[in-house]
């Protein structure tokens, strides 16, 4: 597609005073060791960093940092390392898809279908759906969360961040 994609990058990071929220800007980097750095820089003395990064409202990928170490990544669909360089900058280097969503999109048999959002049939996951389980978002947890139709990138972030304990930085972040 080649399109401009409108990004959201914010940065969540929990150090020895509790959580931070600041939004990073990603254009101009080179490569994911760059966008690395700038998540270690934003808060370098943090025991965990999270980047959500959400383009047009269709796209979330999860980056998460342990002690400015241990990389890992989700990203909801592959399709966004295809349509954008910022894609391919976060995804382009994930080789092994997360999950199948389709297991996920079956309703449970006691489930009245008609209020559940369907999923999305086409959203290709890929990278580490545990990424956020020690911290209490299962992977399947993240995947539903990612497969509901409806459900932009920034509900999924909010979610996640209320979960986490970083709603309040997050949504002051957001209307700054």
């Amino acid at each position: 597609m080649g399109g401009k994609v409108s990004t959201f990058a914010a940065a969540v990071a929990r150090g020895k005073n509790g959580w931070t929220a600041s939004e990073l800007e990603l254009s101009g980097l080179a490569d994911i060791d760059e966008v690395v750095d700038r998540l270690r820089d934003a808060e370098p003395d943090a025991d965990l960093s999270l980047l959500f990064v959400e383009a047009d409202d269709q796209y979330l990928v999860i980056l998460r940092l342990d002690e400015g170490e241990d990389l890992r990544v989700f990203g909801s669909d592959s399709v966004f390392a295809e349509e954008s360089r910022t894609g391919a900058l976060l995804l382009g280097d994930i080789e092994a898809p997360a999950l199948e969503i389709d297991e996920l999109a079956a309703p449970p048999a006691d489930d009245d279908e008609d209020d559940r959002p369907a999923a999305d049939p086409d959203a290709d996951p890929v990278g580490d759906a545990e990424l956020l389980a020690d911290l209490g978002v299962s992977a399947h947890r993240l995947l539903s969360l990612c497969a509901l139709e409806g459900m932009l990138p920034s509900d999924v972030t909010a979610e996640i961040c209320q979960r986490l304990g970083c709603g309040d930085e997050m949504e002051e972040l957001r209307e700054a």
